[in-house]
């Protein structure tokens, strides 16, 4: 086949270890021999982060904004060990919240479901879809520890230097412990546009659960945003797509999503999405089997694998040792961006490519060919457990009986 060629450039950024040597694989094996690829390149790993002072990321991110659609491979949020290993002039936050922060944008996270690899809950037929609002709450909170007797309140100044106060407790002399988070009213109604902008895009039901019960103030200031832009903005776009847009308490979405058949996209709030994201990848098989975009408000997407960078099979490949490292999510991260470059440049035949290249991946692993960490919790009896660049191989030999 002639090479597909593409009109507009996409971003790609480069990452760290045993997924940085899957991204090359994956691109000499299975894009470029197909696609006459354009890509904005940034190199996110963390050597390359350390040396610019982190902004590669902040370039990449803008860079995105310019083109819309980004591919990333996994990188490293550096800790105290990695200071020590990189000899990091400081501890770089992590790139993909520095790209969140800038795109503001929400995560999207889907289960790949393939014959063979069985979900843990039954009656679960169709990939369930994590929302993720990706900002505030307990992961930029505020909290101490209290010793002794002492009265603990809630105290808010405005910008005339006016004061709210509420009490939060009267501790006794035992003492105990308090926690003070937030949220801003703008990045709640990007979560909710970025939700429904999103089931759209995909034609599926949206589900939101919240605790504004219990929460008067917080939770159900989430719950009114959702609904106000539903009500203004989406309504008749939903009702005109054929999908719908729930809400209710978050155990009772719990409940409805543990006996559904699944096939919906399921928006959390900060702390419940990074939960039950790592809940819904493990009960559908891997987290190695999990899709993620990142999708603003105004229409960028951003494509990556929803795990890390497979750092013990990394240090195995620089000793040489063969790997059997799973690269299904990180293929489908470059067919979600190739088909969106498609989509929004009227390129039918990326496309189908990347239509193709996902088809090619399941059917691999279907016909009992496979990598190690799938090979661990099959159904089939008779499989081929193969190496990092073999199973690669293998799609790419599926891919051509398509083409």
């Amino acid at each position: 086949m002639e090479k597909i060629i593409m009109k507009t450039a996409l971003v790609e950024m480069d990452g760290d270890e045993m997924t940085r040597i899957l991204w090359q694989m994956i691109k000499d094996e299975l894009l470029s021999p197909f696609i006459d690829l354009k890509t904005e390149y940034y190199d996110l790993g963390l050597k390359n982060r350390n040396e610019t002072d982190d902004q590669v990321t902040i370039d990449s991110a803008r860079a995105t904004e310019k083109y819309g659609v980004a591919v990333k491979c996994a990188t490293i949020t550096p800790n105290a060990a990695r200071m020590d290993e990189y000899d990091l002039k400081k501890m770089w936050k992590s790139p993909n919240g520095t790209i969140r922060s800038i795109l503001n944008g929400t995560v999207f996270r889907t289960p790949i479901i393939v014959r063979g690899i069985e979900p843990c809950v039954r009656n679960w037929k169709k990939p369930i879809t994590i929302a993720r609002h990706a900002y505030g709450d307990i992961y930029s909170n505020s909290e101490m520890r209290i010793e002794g007797a002492s009265k603990a309140e809630l105290l808010v100044t405005d910008q005339y230097g006016n004061e709210s106060r509420s009490l939060i407790h009267d501790f006794d002399e035992k003492g105990g412990v308090i926690q003070g988070i937030h949220n801003c009213t703008p990045s709640i109604e990007s979560f909710a546009r970025s939700c429904f902008n999103y089931s759209l895009d995909q034609k599926k039901d949206l589900w939101f659960g919240a605790k504004d019960t219990i929460s008067k103030t917080y939770d159900h200031l989430f719950k009114d945003i959702f609904n106000d832009i539903y009500e203004k903005e989406y309504k008749e776009k939903f009702k005109e797509a054929g999908i719908e847009y729930f809400y209710s308490l978050i155990d009772d979405i719990v409940a409805r999503v543990m006996k559904s058949k699944g096939g919906m996209i399921w928006a959390c709030k900060n702390y419940d999405g990074d939960v039950m994201s790592d809940m819904i990848s493990s009960a559908f098989g891997s987290l190695a089997m999990m899709t993620s975009v990142l999708v603003s408000p105004s229409g960028v997407y951003e494509y990556e694998a929803a795990h890390g960078t497979v750092q013990r099979h990394y240090y195995k490949h620089l000793n040489g040792e063969e790997t059997s490292t799973n690269s299904v999510a990180t293929i489908f991260a470059w067919t979600g961006a190739l088909r969106k470059r498609g989509e929004l440049d009227n390129i039918p035949e990326l496309v189908k490519f990347a239509n193709k290249l996902e088809q090619s991946t399941i059917q691999t692993i279907e016909s009992g060919k496979m990598t190690k960490d799938l090979a661990n919790i099959t159904s089939y009896e008779e499989i081929v457990t193969l190496s990092s660049l073999d199973f690669i191989k293998a799609v790419r030999k599926t891919l051509e009986s398509y083409i």
